[in-house]
């Protein structure tokens, strides 16, 4: 029996490169490599155009060409008998094969040459398998029952904070992922800064990634999943991610070092950016075209819960205060620089932005008055802040103030004192100072 084309998608990965042999107009043949081979459904498959090549010049004049791809679990090879139908320069297919060609671009430094000009689309006229007689690779796990499993575990979440921490959580028992990222987009939109993440040897709260750089960056950019699924000498990914963060990496990206395995996932919901999910593994064709599939649904199955959270209403009233002893201890220099609203505790770096910008509205409001208690429909409300209208992402900004001070800084605290509602807690006495 013709094996289906979409049986093939393990084939597609790059793992093992594919060739092409196309025929000039006057019998000349010629035989290249091909960067992508990109399945589009169960007749089509479209190769990546980057540069007038003789296979283009050839497929122009005779739209007839033969693929080899190789099944990387096996060994099998299948030849795919085509014919060139069009080439797509934007849409969706272009875009998911831009993404993916650039992420690789990025991380080999080859970006003006592996610089995506179009999708070619060509129709699978026959497909043939070169040695049946090798046996197929083993099925791979049910990506069905690992979504299921993931969702079970994720379970139901009351607040953002438990939301981030289990998302991530959830994915050791569903996928068997180890390193993962939770990464929400910024106030500007122009960057994505780490909420939560797993698995590594330092949290990396507040890390920051600039739409466009690297894998992370890229996925966000483009609003496509990006999955690169082994490694090889040119892709240095921890290069990447090290020139990634935006300005200096005051906090660095707690990555692999060499990953062999990449997926991000970009958080949309109702056609919005929020975040990226990034996961990565040690191991070669850790994710498969099926997980691939569940992770994208799991992405937009996040991101729904993202948004439903961020919309809840704020509690009236916050709890009772308790008593609390004066601050006592040694005296704590804060200093803030308004330029990028960066917060400094006795000279060793905090936070900057939004999260910065809301630390040093808080302190100063009790340093004049003494207050405690503060909630989010005032800060949102307060023009000192650099807030987007409506403050969509303050929550999850105190969600990583909180956590950075508690890694950097304990004797300044953050305590949830109801649905969007904090109390500010002081062990130290501080010296506040505005930088200029």
């Amino acid at each position: 029996m013709k094996p289906a084309l979409e049986s093939l998608r393990a084939c597609l990965d790059g793992a093992i490169p594919a060739v092409i042999a196309t025929c000039a107009p006057d019998g000349t043949p010629n035989v290249a490599y091909a960067s992508q081979v990109h399945y589009v459904d169960t007749e089509h498959v479209a190769l990546s155009y980057q540069f007038f090549s003789k296979t283009r010049e050839n497929v122009l004049a005779h739209p007839y060409a033969q693929v080899q791809v190789v099944e990387p679990g096996s060994f099998r090879h299948y030849r795919l008998r085509v014919q060139y139908l069009r080439t797509e320069t934007g849409g969706p297919l272009f875009q998911y094969m831009k993404a993916q060609l650039a992420g690789i671009a990025t991380q080999s430094g080859m970006g003006k040459v592996f610089v995506l000009r179009g999708a070619d689309i060509y129709r699978v006229l026959d497909i043939e398998a070169v040695d049946p007689r090798l046996p197929p690779a083993p099925p791979p796990p049910d990506a069905l029952l690992r979504l299921r499993r993931t969702l079970d575990h994720l379970g139901a979440c009351d607040e953002l904070a438990q939301l981030a921490d289990r998302a991530l959580a959830a994915l050791t028992p569903g996928f068997g992922i180890r390193h993962a990222l939770l990464m929400m987009l910024d106030e500007t939109g122009s960057s994505l800064y780490t909420l939560a993440s797993q698995g590594y040897g330092h949290s990396g709260i507040g890390a920051e990634v600039a739409l466009g750089k690297g894998i992370i960056g890229m996925a966000a950019h483009e609003r496509i999943l990006v999955r690169i699924n082994h490694r090889t000498g040119d892709y240095a990914y921890h290069a990447v991610l090290r020139t990634a963060a935006t300005n200096e990496p005051r906090i660095p990206l707690p990555v692999l070092a060499e990953p062999h395995s990449q997926i991000a996932v970009p958080l949309m919901h109702a056609d919005r950016l929020l975040g990226v999910l990034y996961a990565e593994s040690e191991h070669d064709a850790f994710f498969s075209h099926a997980d691939e599939d569940a992770l994208a649904i799991y992405g937009r199955h996040l991101a729904a819960l993202v948004a439903q959270l961020a919309a809840l209403p704020d509690d009236a009233e916050p709890l009772p205060a308790t008593a609390t002893p004066a601050p006592t201890g040694a005296l704590l220099a804060v200093r803030y620089f308004p330029d990028d609203h960066s917060v400094f505790i006795d000279n060793d770096y905090l936070i900057k932005g939004v999260a910065g910008s809301i630390l040093w509205t808080l302190l100063n409001e009790h340093a004049q008055s003494g207050r405690r208690d503060f909630c989010n429909r005032e800060l949102r409300r307060d023009r000192r802040l650099p807030l987007p209208d409506g403050g969509d992402n303050l929550e999850t900004r105190l969600i990583l103030l909180q956590r950075r001070l508690a890694e950097r800084c304990p004797a300044i605290a953050l305590e949830k004192t109801g649905r969007g509602r904090f109390r500010l807690v002081l062990d130290h006495p501080l010296a506040l100072h505005a930088m200029s």
